[in-house]
Formats: C-alpha cells, structure tokens, sequence
C-alpha cells in the first residue's frame, strides 16, 4: 500500500446550483478510474473538505467516461451572493480536491 495524490490520476472540475457544488473526478485510464472506483468514496470527499460541505454527498459513477461525480449539498454557505465566502460558486472545490491523498 502506497499513497497517491488524486492529482497524479485524474482531472477534475466543479461548479455550482444554489448552495450545491458539483464536482466530477475523470480518471486518465481505465485501470485509474477503478483506483477511484474503489478508493474515492463521497465520506472521503466530504473529510477532506474539513467541514466546508456541511450536507449529503453523493457519488455517481459514469464509467462509460471513466469518471465519478459528486453532488455535495449545503457546500456553498448559501451560494452566489448569500455567501462571503472567497469561492461562492464552487469553482475552486476541484482543485482542492485533486490535493487529496488516497491510500491504494
């Protein structure tokens, strides 16, 4: 067992609806999109957003793309303009989260 930045096998990218983010993880290869598969669980995502996402987050699984998507709700402190937040939009939820280590 080793860890491994997100980073370093997928891409990412993220966005808003209201106080929902939206993030989708696509992995570079087939036999990355099951590393995430297996390793990259919707509690996961929510610890490594120490408190920021505040709701449910729930993973889909598109493996035809090789990509996962995480719905995370109440994760915008109200959004666009409720929020004071620096990022109202989500926009910056996916960098943060390629930063995360997964343990394969």
């Amino acid at each position: 067992m080793g860890k491994i930045k997100l980073l370093e096998i997928a891409s990412a990218r993220s966005g808003d609806k209201n106080d929902i983010c939206n993030i989708g993880v696509m992995a570079n290869s087939q036999e990355n999109y099951e590393l995430l598969v297996k390793h990259l669980s919707a509690e996961k995502v929510k610890a490594h957003f120490n408190g920021l996402i505040k709701g449910e987050v729930i993973r889909y699984e598109w493996a035809s793309i090789e990509a996962l998507n995480f719905v995370c709700h109440d994760a915008l402190d109200g959004g666009g303009s409720r929020s004071m937040r620096m990022d109202t939009l989500g926009k910056n939820f996916s960098s943060h989260l390629l930063r995360l280590e997964l343990e394969v």
